[in-house]
């Protein structure tokens, strides 16, 4: 990101949110977005690396149709964010659990064809993550400093 480019939301508001807190552990792929370590052991997300991720992130999901898009967010403190975010975007949900197959087998009742799939933790969202990257279908993901990536194609770094 530019010097001269402002970021989305101040400095201070990222932090009191932790947003650039990480976790104790380092995925390899992750060390990118990582600025520094506290003393404590835990790893700092860069900031102006988030920033850069979630304009980049919304540009590319912006390209497809709404109702083609679908959030995955499994873990109970991930529920309401990604409900919010769902019914602001026009995007479909899903939270709680995810029925394997859902994106690549055509036989279940669950299954859908997204364009694209937001993963909140692809740590926890494993198998979402595994069946989009087998059909094809571009993952963007909320990745912490142990998050694996190696199935995203746009890691936007943040305390997931």
């Amino acid at each position: 990101m530019s010097e001269l480019t402002q970021l989305l939301i101040g400095e201070d508001v990222y932090k009191n949110a932790n947003v650039n807190l990480g976790t104790n552990r380092k995925a390899k792929l992750m060390h990118r977005f990582i600025q520094g370590i506290q003393s404590d052991g835990v790893y700092l997300l860069n900031i102006s690396k988030i920033d850069e991720r979630i304009r980049l992130g919304a540009r590319f999901l912006f390209q497809f149709e709404p109702e083609k898009v679908v959030c995955v967010g499994l873990r109970r403190n991930a529920h309401a964010p990604v409900l919010k975010f769902a019914a602001h975007t026009r995007y479909k949900a899903i939270i709680e659990s995810f029925v394997a197959g859902t994106f690549t087998n055509p036989s279940l009742p669950t299954y859908i064809e997204p364009d694209a799939v937001l993963i909140s933790d692809p740590l926890n969202e494993a198998q979402p993550v595994l069946e989009a990257a087998e059909m094809g279908i571009p993952v963007v993901a909320i990745c912490d400093t142990d998050s694996p990536v190696e199935y995203v194609d746009l890691v936007i770094p943040a305390n997931n």
